[in-house]
């Protein structure tokens, strides 16, 4: 009850208490704002280019491991078959695939670019067709290479 009343009569009077800030005291001023926009503001210009790179290798890495999964499909399925597939849809078709996965680099399933060749890779083998698969991206890779010619 005591407190209760000291606490209005500090009001009445105008007075402060210590550890406290007035209406005018509390918040940021402009200044300090800015200066914290600025700092943010160089913080992400510092982070943007290290994220798109990370992106990129992070695509880069998705392309490798579906290139050698559908390489092995189609390795595994002449073998199995004695018949090379005649497009990436005989994969799927078969259960060697689940789906034709979406290439990182276009962000399509349809770009995916085939070499089909008539050359037999077995003896049992009897039919061509699709040996190879490879990015519909013409763009560069890190490395300086094409990611077509992965």
């Amino acid at each position: 009850m005591v407190k209760l009343a000291k606490m209005r009569e500090g009001r009445r009077s105008g007075g402060r208490r210590s550890g406290t800030k007035s209406v005018r005291e509390a918040g940021f001023t402009l200044i300090e704002l800015i200066i914290v926009m600025a700092i943010i503001g160089i913080l992400a210009a510092v982070a943007a280019p290290r994220y798109v790179i990370f992106v990129r290798h992070a695509k880069e890495a998705v392309l490798r491991q579906d290139l050698e999964t559908m390489r092995k499909a189609i390795d595994s399925y002449t073998i199995d078959k004695e018949k090379a597939p005649q497009s990436l849809d005989d994969l799927v078709q078969a259960g060697y695939l689940k789906s034709i996965p979406v290439d990182p680099m276009t962000n399509s399933q349809d770009t995916w670019m085939t070499d089909t060749s008539d050359t037999l890779m077995d003896i049992d083998q009897t039919e061509g067709g699709i040996d190879n698969v490879h990015s519909g991206s013409q763009a560069i890779a890190t490395d300086g290479s094409s990611y077509n010619t992965w």
